[in-house]
């Protein structure tokens, strides 16, 4: 992996030069202590993986992975930061990286993000590999073909929250489908509409599908409380879910909270059709 470093102290860049090279993560390709000069530096130089402050002079960490992500999306984004508060923390996870890691540096921990980083860039680059041999060389689907795909793509999915067996999950599913099929995404519909589907009352159906949503947030907070490192837990709770969220159910679960997360129904399914169309 091609390795670029941006942090205003430069014995930080050093330590973290080191640690990549002589564990043999890698190469550090460039370094830079403004994000500014970092910007014009990675869009030429195009490491893999980029190790990012998040307080930086003339351009700060999160407006700089906003940037570099509109242009080169392929390019992977670590934090490493001293800041706590959970917003800003939040901001990060939102504007595309990949992992936050808290100073002061652990050596363990770097080197076990930046191996979960190096990993998922190997993956994404066979699964692409895969894809196009296949596209190239399977003739086009029938309509059946991509429907049953998508349902079980979804429930797939689902089963990774233990949602299958909630009342709400099956709501989901048929509104799911039916957005797959007339290419509408969930935020150009009207709700009541929606639940003309289903057939039942909107209100009946929203409480439905919260009660099952809720059930997979806390179950994928658990996840994250076992393990936060684990692929699924990182998928999906910046993409089905909202991160303060789930940071709340986990804090809830632990005590720490009164109030667990919230369940925000529309970024639930604009994840889930996401998940479809990556299939």
């Amino acid at each position: 992996m091609r390795y670029y470093i941006i942090d205003d102290d430069v014995n930080i860049v050093k330590i973290l030069t080191n640690l990549i090279e002589e564990n043999g993560s890698g190469e550090v390709i460039g370094s830079s202590n403004d994000g500014e000069t970092a910007l014009n530096e990675i869009l030429i130089c195009n490491p893999d993986i980029v190790l990012v402050d998040l307080l930086l002079p003339k351009l700060d960490g999160n407006s700089l992975v906003r940037e570099v992500k509109l242009l080169k999306p392929k390019i992977k984004f670590i934090m490493i930061s001293q800041v706590s508060d959970i917003k800003l923390v939040e901001d990060s996870y939102n504007s595309g990286i990949e992992f936050f890691i808290s100073k002061p540096i652990n050596k363990i921990e770097v080197e076990k993000v930046t191996s979960k980083v190096a990993e998922k860039i190997e993956i994404e680059n066979m699964l692409y590999n895969i894809k196009k041999v296949f596209k190239d060389m399977n003739p086009q689907k029938k309509p059946q073909d991509n429907k049953d795909n998508n349902m079980k793509r979804i429930k797939h999915v689902l089963s990774k929250f233990g949602m299958l067996g909630e009342k709400g999950t099956n709501d989901i599913i048929k509104i799911c489908m039916y957005l797959l099929e007339t290419k509408k995404s969930f935020e150009e519909c009207n709700f009541n509409d929606l639940c003309c589907i289903i057939g039942d009352s909107p209100k009946t159906v929203q409480q439905r599908m919260r009660r099952a949503i809720k059930t997979g947030l806390t179950n994928l907070a658990y996840i994250g409380i076992e393990d936060y490192y684990n692929e699924s837990f990182q998928e999906y709770s910046k993409g089905m879910f909202d991160f303060a969220s789930v940071k709340a159910e986990m804090d809830y679960i632990k005590g720490k909270n009164k109030t667990g997360g919230k369940v925000i129904i529309g970024k639930f399914f604009e994840g889930l059709l996401l998940q479809c169309e990556d299939y």
